[in-house]
């Protein structure tokens, strides 16, 4: 008869148990025990399960250290996959500008040639290339919004004013003198604007005025040496600063409260004269 897994005859009884080599064997034992030898033949029945019992656990060991190694094995080829790639060192970098390694005013193509270029050599880290694509799409995104709500970067303008030729050929003609003679000429024109504001005359500042077309020939001449130079830059800046201070006090600046009187405009355009005379004959080169 057959009880789970165990055969049993009237004398002898088969019981599969697993074997380390082959796998399930059958061990037969005594069913019942012989009358003449009954002492030895439990202590030999005792032997054989204390055999099986410690083959049943070497298999069971080796099984488990099979599925282990598998395991192991497994994880290996998975760590060996990215764990020989170099790993990008900015990959922590909030800015994907920085993280890309480029400036806010790149092209789109700059753009895309730092991240072709940086996927070529980090290709082989997977959060290395999530990190960077991660930073080019931003950029990409961004780039866009502001095409399609454009603001005016006054840097940009100003940088692009002062590049300009005109503007680098004026400034060309300028230079910064001593700052002894910078406190000279400055305090020269605050003492003729002191006096043009308290001592207004019916006929207007003329007395001022001509002593500030003095002050500015003796300044030139003073910084340039040179007589001819003198003659043509102080009458040009005379003629320039008052024309221009006329056109100022009728087309752009309102009219002051503090200044009153008949002759205010003649005032606020010898003072804003002053500020130009001031400016050629100290800086003009």
């Amino acid at each position: 008869m057959s009880v789970s897994g165990l055969i049993a005859s009237p004398s002898r009884c088969c019981l599969r148990l697993p074997d380390c080599n082959q796998g399930l064997v059958c061990r037969q034992v005594p069913s019942t025990p012989i009358a003449s030898k009954p002492k030895a033949k439990f202590g030999k029945l005792h032997l054989e399960r204390s055999r099986l019992t410690v083959s049943f656990r070497r298999w069971k060991m080796q099984k488990t250290h099979l599925i282990k190694c598998a395991m192991d094995a497994s994880y290996g080829d998975m760590a060996s996959e990215s764990g020989g790639a170099a790993m990008f060192p900015r990959i922590n970098v909030r800015d994907p500008y920085k993280r890309l390694g480029i400036s806010r005013e790149a092209s789109e193509d700059e753009i895309q040639a730092a991240r072709n270029f940086l996927i070529s050599k980090y290709g082989g880290h997977k959060p290395s290339v999530d990190a960077i694509e991660a930073a080019h799409d931003k950029i990409i995104m961004q780039k866009f919004y502001e095409r399609k709500n454009p603001k005016i970067d006054i840097k940009k303008k100003v940088r692009e004013v002062k590049q300009s030729r005109v503007v680098q050929a004026v400034t060309s003609r300028f230079q910064t003198p001593a700052t002894k003679f910078i406190v000279k000429t400055s305090i020269a024109f605050i003492v003729l604007g002191v006096l043009t504001v308290l001592f207004p005359t019916e006929e207007g500042p003329t007395l001022q005025v001509a002593i500030s077309l003095i002050a500015t020939f003796y300044f030139i001449h003073d910084r340039l040496k040179s007589k001819i130079r003198t003659l043509l830059y102080g009458a040009g800046a005379f003629i320039f600063s008052w024309f221009l201070g006329t056109f100022l006090m009728v087309s752009v600046i309102p009219p002051i409260p503090i200044l009153k009187g008949p002759r205010s405009f003649e005032v606020l355009t010898s003072l804003i004269t002053y500020v130009l005379l001031w400016v050629s004959s100290t800086y003009l080169k």
